[in-house]
């Protein structure tokens, strides 16, 4: 794609500031626009669509968040993703950037690598919904004579944009890809022996619960990152990232993208209803997220963190069992334990050396 197309707005009131974005920007060869107040930010985003804003929260007269609220209102850029820029550090702020609809948090001073790759990480997923939208328009144009070949088509674009998602999810958050193939052939192996299921189920949770995480992208680094435990506060931000994922979907009735966003944002959510994002209870979480849920937990658990050392295997079996009709689908542990020897199996394929 040509990147002369790609059009980023930069919103400061200091100058020097915007001067700087600006020089570390120029090099991706994209088309840049700048802003020193909120209210022309505004007016310029009435006007043109931009791919990417970058926004100054504390600004006079019209802050970065109001600013923000009215750029979703506009039609041309309600859906142009936006990235606060701000010295403030406190919880409070980043929670509310995220929950007026910003994609990240950036906090100053920044280093111009942190900004380069957030922004290009952006922009990639931006472009990627566009086009992936584009292509179901294209879809739903088309004859009944030429679906089945296009949706074989999306269907492939589907993957492409999921494996593309995957690898971002690698650089930025504390995924690693070892753990992301684990948890797929974990889930595909429940959904196999569950009797809710069939071979298309076992296809479409392998290659959509490598996004169970894809949130996460929008957590701020030095809460994803953080070695320790999260303060309460911290937690809730993080948290967000079960809703978040949002955003990296289109709205689709496409069944490996809506299974995707199901998976992403019901993983966290508990059998008895003490989960999280909905609290969501019994069977009215979806079978995939579920299924991710128990996955994405054994895995967890097995394996070292930067906040934890790995457990032995007797001791992650014994807190599944523990959790059984309390955290997990009572019937898909049952599955976990009949066939242990095979998910074992998946973890000496991708074996990493962190497990206990």
């Amino acid at each position: 794609m040509d990147r002369s197309n790609i059009k980023i707005l930069v919103v400061d009131d200091v100058p020097d500031n915007v001067k700087i974005l600006l020089s570390i920007l120029k090099e991706e060869g994209v088309s840049l626009s700048f802003s020193f107040s909120g209210e022309e930010a505004v007016a310029m985003c009435e006007r043109e669509r931009f791919d990417l804003i970058l926004l100054d929260i504390m600004m006079p007269v019209m802050s970065g968040f109001e600013t923000c609220k009215q750029i979703k209102k506009s039609i041309i850029n309600e859906k142009s993703p936006i990235i606060f820029i701000s010295a403030r550090t406190d919880v409070e702020s980043i929670s509310k950037g995220f929950s007026l609809g910003a994609v990240d948090y950036i906090v100053k001073p920044f280093h111009p690598d942190e900004i380069l790759a957030r922004v290009n990480t952006h922009l990639s997923l931006s472009i990627a919904q566009r086009q992936l939208a584009q292509n179901i328009k294209h879809l739903n144009r088309q004859s009944e004579f030429k679906q089945k070949r296009l949706l074989d088509e999306i269907e492939l674009s589907q993957r492409e944009m999921i494996y593309v998602l995957m690898e971002m999810m690698e650089l930025t958050s504390d995924e690693t890809g070892q753990h992301i193939r684990r948890v797929a052939e974990s889930a595909q192996l429940l959904a196999h022996y569950s009797t809710q299921l069939d071979e298309d189920d076992e296809s479409i949770i392998f290659h959509a619960s490598p996004m169970h995480d894809i949130g996460k992208i929008a957590i701020p680094s030095e809460i994803l990152h953080k070695p320790g435990k999260l303060t309460p506060e911290e937690f809730e931000v993080m948290k967000t990232h079960t809703t978040k994922a949002l955003n990296f979907f289109p709205n689709t009735k496409r069944r490996l993208i809506n299974a995707a966003s199901i998976i992403a944002v019901q993983h966290h959510e508990k059998w008895d209803g003490s989960g999280y994002p909905a609290g969501l209870e019994g069977e009215n979480i979806h079978i995939y997220g579920r299924i991710v849920a128990l996955a994405d937990v054994f895995d967890a658990l097995t394996h070292k963190r930067k906040y934890k050392e790995a457990w032995t295997v007797k001791d992650a079996l014994i807190y599944i069992k523990e959790g059984q009709g309390k955290h997990f689908d009572p019937v898909l542990v049952d599955i976990l334990f009949d066939h242990l020897d095979e998910f074992l199996e998946i973890i000496e394929r991708h074996q990493t050396h962190e497990v206990s």
